[in-house]
C-alpha cells in the first residue's frame, strides 16, 4: 500500500527531523512507528539517518547541534531554481539558495510570507519517500497559518496547488490543497494559544491506534501537544518528541 517511484511535481514528498540528539530520536520513533535506521555518512557534514519501514525509506533525520528539533517538510518540484525564484517574487525569504545533493537531487529552503520553512527537492537519484499512506509513513501535511488566505494566493502561486477553503459561519476552519487532481496537504487557523508564532508545516503519520500511539510516546517521553480530535475523517493527535519537536499522528482510511 501507498508504495511510490514517482511524484508529480508539487506533491509532499518527504520529511526530514533535525535534532540535537539523534540517537534519542531513534529510540523514540522507533519503539513509536517500529523504524529501522540506516546511518549514511556526509562528508564533512556527520551522519545522515535514513528511517525504513518494510525495506522503503520513509523519512529521515539528522543530528543538527545547537538547533531546536523540528520536522522539515519536503515538496517535489521540477527545478529547484525556478521555485526558489517564484517563490521570492511571491515574498518568500530564502534560507538555502538552490544546491545538489550528492546526486540525490537538487533541494531550495525557504520561509513562505508568514514564516512557515518548507524545503523544494527536485529528484534525481533519490525521489523521496518509497511509501506513503501507511502504517509509520508521512499521509498528510498541514500548515498552521494565522492567514488561509494569503498562504493560498503564494502556495497556489509556487506550486500550482488547488485551494479549498472549508467554511463554518462564514469562516474559514480549514483549507483542502489538491495538486495534480489529489488531495496534498491543508491549512489549519492557528488558535489563539500559540501567541505571535510564526505558522510552520506539520507532517502526519499513520498509525494503527491513535489512542495507542498517544500512550505510547508519552512513555517514551514525548508530549501531547493536542488532542484527541475526533474527525470525520479519522482521529488525530499532535504529538512532541522529547526533544520538543512536533508532529501528528492519523488513524483512519488513507488514500493509495
Amino acid at each position: 500500500m501507498g508504495k511510490r517511484q514517482t511524484y508529480e511535481p508539487g506533491t509532499f514528498c518527504w520529511v526530514e527531523l533535525s535534532t540535537p540528539d539523534a540517537e534519542g530520536a531513534k529510540a523514540f520513533y522507533g519503539d513509536l512507528f517500529g523504524w529501522e535506521f540506516r546511518d549514511d555518512e556526509v562528508p564533512g557534514d556527520g551522519v545522515y539517518t535514513m528511517c525504513h519501514v518494510g525495506g522503503e525509506a520513509v523519512a529521515a533525520m539528522a543530528q543538527q547541534d545547537g538547533q531546536t528539533a523540528h520536522w522539515n517538510n519536503y515538496v517535489s518540484v521540477a527545478s529547484a531554481d525556478e521555485t526558489a525564484a517564484k517563490a521570492r517574487q511571491l515574498g518568500a525569504r530564502i534560507f538555502e539558495e538552490p544546491f545538489d545533493v550528492m546526486g540525490l537531487g537538487r533541494m531550495a529552503v525557504f520561509a513562505d510570507p508568514g514564516g512557515a520553512v518548507l524545503c523544494a527537492w527536485e529528484p534525481q537519484a533519490h525521489i523521496g519517500a518509497g511509501r506513503v499512506n501507511d502504517v509509520g509513513c508521512m499521509g498528510w501535511n498541514e500548515l498552521q497559518t494565522r492567514d488561509s488566505g494569503a498562504a493560498g494566493d503564494f502556495y497556489s502561486g509556487v506550486f500550482g496547488w488547488e485551494i479549498e477553503p472549508i467554511e463554518d459561519d462564514g469562516n474559514v476552519v480549514y483549507t483542502t490543497v489538491r495538486n495534480a487532481g489529489n488531495q496534498n496537504g491543508g491549512f489549519m487557523p492557528l488558535a489563539e494559544q500559540h501567541g505571535d508564532a510564526p505558522s510552520f508545516w506539520l507532517p502526519y503519520f499513520t498509525v494503527p491506534s491513535r489512542d495507542a500511539a498517544m500512550e505510547k510516546a508519552r512513555e517514551l517521553g514525548g508530549t501531547v501537544f493536542a488532542g484527541p480530535l475526533d474527525l470525520p475523517s479519522g482521529k488525530v493527535a499532535v504529538l512532541g518528541d522529547p526533544q520538543g519537536a512536533a508532529f501528528a499522528i492519523f488513524e483512519g482510511e488513507t488514500d493509495e
